[in-house]
Formats: C-alpha cells, sequence, structure tokens
C-alpha cells in the first residue's frame, strides 16, 4: 500500500505545481484585464446617425468590459479640443473619436499621441497629425462614387442635378463629394450639378436649403437631388412637396441607410441611400483600442465598403428591421 501512495501523492503534487504555475501566468495575461476606461468623442449626438452608434457602442462595451465615457462634440471643433484636453486629464487609457473637422482637430489629436495614449478615428478621419491615426471607416469616395453612378445609370440622356453638401472641413463631406464630382465629370458634361450648397447634415436646413434653390430654379427644376446624408434628404423631399413638385419625379438620393430613409425608399418617395454600416464602424473601433490596451496589438486601420440600397436590396441595409 506505501509503495503505491507514495507515487500517487508525488504525481498530486506535480499537478497542483502545474496548475498553480499556470494560475500565474494567466492571471498575469493583460487579455484578461477589464474596466479599462475609455473615451468616445462623438462629432454631432443630435445626428440619427450617432445616437445609432452610440446604441451599438454601449452594447459593445459591455460584452468587451470596458467603461466608456462617451461625450457629444456638438459639431464644434473648440468643443471637441475641450473635450479631447479633459479625457487626457482624466487619464484615460485609450480614445475614440469621430473629429468634426479633418484639419482643425490635428493639435488636439497630436496632444493625445504626445501622451502615448492609443486612439482610433472613426467614421471620420483627421490630416495631418504627427504620424497616422488607425482610422475605422466607410470608402466615403466609393460611396459618393455609387450615387453618382446610379444617377448615369438612370439617366442616360444626361441630368440636372442638385447636390446638398455635408458639414464643410469633416472628413466624410470631402470624401463624399470627391466621389461624387469624379463620377459625374468622368461620365461627361451632360451630368450638370445646376447647384451645390452645405445643409450641415440637418433636416431642417436640408428644407430651407433646398426651398431656396427650388425657388431660383423656377420653372427649370432638376431632375436629381444628390444629399450627402439621409437627413438632409429627408428635408429636401418636404420641400420638394412644399413647392408643389411632387408630381415632377425628382428622384433623391441620400446617405445613412436610416431607417426614416429606407421607410421613403420603401414606398418609392426616395429613389436610394448608401449603407455605411455604423454599428460595424464602432464595434471594431473599440475592439482593435481595446487589443491594443491589453495585449498592446498593433491598431490597423479597417476600410468598409460601402453599399447603395434601393427598393431591390432593401434587406442589406442593417436597420431595415426598425423600419415600420
Amino acid at each position: 500500500m506505501d509503495k503505491t501512495i507514495r507515487p500517487l501523492k508525488r504525481l498530486r503534487g506535480l499537478l497542483f505545481a502545474t496548475t498553480a504555475a499556470a494560475t500565474v501566468l494567466l492571471s498575469a495575461t493583460p487579455a484578461l484585464a477589464d474596466n479599462e476606461r475609455v473615451a468616445v468623442l462623438f462629432h454631432n449626438m443630435a445626428e440619427p446617425f450617432f445616437v445609432f452608434m452610440n446604441h451599438e457602442l454601449l452594447d459593445e462595451a459591455k460584452k468587451l468590459k470596458v467603461k466608456v465615457n462617451v461625450v457629444d462634440g456638438q459639431a464644434s471643433s473648440p468643443k471637441q479640443t475641450s473635450d479631447v484636453a479633459n479625457a487626457v486629464t482624466q487619464g484615460v487609457e485609450g480614445i475614440v473619436i469621430a473629429p468634426v473637422d479633418a484639419r482643425a482637430m490635428v493639435p488636439a489629436i497630436n496632444e493625445i499621441l504626445t501622451d502615448n495614449i492609443p486612439v482610433v478615428t472613426v467614421d471620420r478621419r483627421v490630416d495631418g497629425a504627427t504620424k497616422p491615426i488607425p482610422h475605422i471607416g466607410a470608402d466615403n469616395v466609393a460611396g459618393g462614387r455609387k450615387m453618382a453612378e446610379w444617377v448615369v445609370q438612370n439617366f442616360p440622356d444626361g441630368a440636372n442635378i442638385v447636390f446638398l453638401t455635408g458639414q464643410p472641413g469633416s472628413s466624410s463631406a470631402i470624401d463624399r463629394a470627391k466621389g461624387i464630382h469624379d463620377a459625374l465629370v468622368a461620365a461627361g458634361p451632360k451630368y450638370n450639378i445646376v447647384a451645390e450648397q452645405t445643409a450641415n447634415w440637418a433636416r431642417d436646413q436640408g428644407l430651407t436649403v433646398t426651398q431656396n434653390i427650388l425657388t431660383s430654379l423656377t420653372g427649370k427644376p432638376p431632375q436629381v437631388i444628390i444629399s450627402a446624408n439621409d437627413d438632409m434628404a429627408l428635408g429636401a423631399i418636404e420641400a420638394i412637396r412644399s413647392a408643389g413638385l411632387g408630381k415632377q419625379g425628382i428622384k433623391v438620393l441620400g446617405y445613412d441607410a436610416s431607417p426614416d430613409a429606407l421607410k421613403k425608399v420603401r414606398d418609392g418617395e426616395m429613389a436610394a441611400t448608401v449603407e455605411q454600416s455604423p454599428g460595424r464602424q464602432i464595434r471594431t473601433a473599440l475592439q482593435v483600442l481595446v487589443g491594443n490596451i491589453r495585449n498592446k496589438a498593433q491598431i490597423q486601420s479597417v476600410g468598409i465598403e460601402p453599399i447603395l440600397i434601393t427598393q431591390s436590396n432593401l434587406a442589406q441595409a442593417a436597420r431595415f428591421s426598425q423600419v415600420k
């Protein structure tokens, strides 16, 4: 009996020592950390796009077990610059930012880099920081190009176009405009932008700006209104209705695939919108940032291919289930 028991005791002791060593190694692994503090600085929480993105962010934060402090930049670069300074002062371990302006936010971004805080941009990038900033977002040039290509395909004989641009200085507005302009120029002079004006991403401004443009084009309504986001497009639709031009067949295109816009597409009041996957954008941004904080994994930029949504492929829109 004694000769049998002694080897068993030695075996149990060896197993215990091995398990204890493994436990020490696991407890020292950064990947098991949680409750890291991350500041998420959005461009403007008044926009439905960022309201939805925030919802997706909070869900992902629970899954990753991180504490997020969401701050509304209120579409103001000075406000967002102050938000960055506050986040740095508070000692956050990482920052996700949708910058208001691609260049105006550079000094604030450089401050983050100076303090060696990992940072990633989402939806909108910055241009000109002391080193490249990883960016998670849709290819907005491609999205703008797809909108213009829809016009070319559906108006082979040419079209007069009104273009409602986004907030000046934001990379998303710059890139969508580039995609639209490049594609229309390539299609030839029969595709003519008769009016181009910002409505600052806002529905009420989309309404007012479009009303003014339609008034200036009395007797010559455009065939198409391209809007750099859905809210401005929805304002444009209301302006068309209030001007008594509902039967003129003016086609309106938006960008964001919001539930309100998807409903208009479904009902034939809007020609198309562009899906840019805001949920995937923010979830990916938080995942790669946390991976860097916990494991020092390098943050890689991720580009997301936008999808033009029409009546024929509504089910491909991420928020189509929210349409009532």
